[in-house]
């Protein structure tokens, strides 16, 4: 995450912030080896070399890939301004400050990568990689053939359209159904507007994979680092060619 280079430089050095910003103006501090003196630079510390007088400032980071059981009712950031429980909580023991790797909101539950390194996380949650995601949501009331033609064409809202790939029907009860899905672009509660905008709420939503990553037995709050494996294979991972579908390794549905 970028930040002012002046406060990065401030909080690793110890210095006031004025005090930072003098160092940079004097041509003190270089970011990857380049000297900075422009104001406002941004720089990443977990990306970029930063060096005050030829010395680095921030420690090489140890990589850590965490997979967490995000419940509901948690904010899939490390601070909330309301002062929510966010994902943050979750991970204290690790002792290292990692972050969540793209979103999952307040109300929806499920698998969530949180990690330290900003280049895997660019990898996994930037739409152009299309790393598939899938869920399993129980939505109010039944699809209809029209519903699922709509679903297969693509459902527009506001701010998108959604259009799932692979859905399936699991399981009917009176006046709701359990269907998993799976997408490759994860805007802002894509699924819950995509589907209210066919008239079905969604009641609950679980992300259950990513990649070829699955949830596993994990329990709500529960974490695990993820394999060298694990993490290679979404490193590695090929968006199939346009019009071909996203292949995804299914969790095994529980009960």
């Amino acid at each position: 995450m970028k930040e002012r280079l002046q406060k990065i430089v401030s909080r690793h050095s110890r210095v006031s912030r004025r005090m930072a910003e003098s160092m940079i103006a004097e041509g003190r501090v270089s970011v990857n080896d380049v000297p900075v003196a422009r104001r406002g630079s941004l720089a990443d510390e977990h990306e970029d070399v930063i060096r005050v007088d030829g010395k680095q400032i921030v420690a090489e980071l140890t990589p850590i890939y965490l997979l967490l059981y995000k419940p509901s009712g948690y904010v899939t950031t490390l601070k909330d301004p309301e002062n929510r429980p966010v994902v943050a909580d979750l991970v204290q023991g690790e002792g290292e400050r990692v972050f969540p790797v793209g979103r999952l909101d307040y109300d929806s539950e499920g698998l969530l990568i949180m990690t330290n390194d900003g280049s895997f996380a660019e990898k996994v949650q930037h739409p152009r990689y299309l790393v598939p995601k899938r869920y399993r949501a129980r939505i109010s009331g039944h699809l209809t053939s029209h519903d699922m033609q709509h679903l297969k064409t693509g459902v527009s809202f506001d701010g998108g359209v959604f259009k799932p790939r692979d859905i399936q029907i699991e399981k009917r009860n009176d006046k709701s159904m359990w269907i998993s899905l799976t997408i490759g672009e994860g805007k802002n509660r894509m699924v819950r507007k995509g589907f209210a905008a066919i008239r079905h709420d969604v009641e609950r939503l679980v992300r259950v994979a990513i990649g070829d990553i699955v949830l596993g037995n994990l329990k709500r709050g529960q974490y695990r680092h993820l394999t060298k494996v694990e993490v290679e294979s979404l490193l590695k991972y090929i968006p199939p060619p346009p019009g071909k579908s996203i292949p995804v390794k299914k969790e095994r549905k529980k009960g």
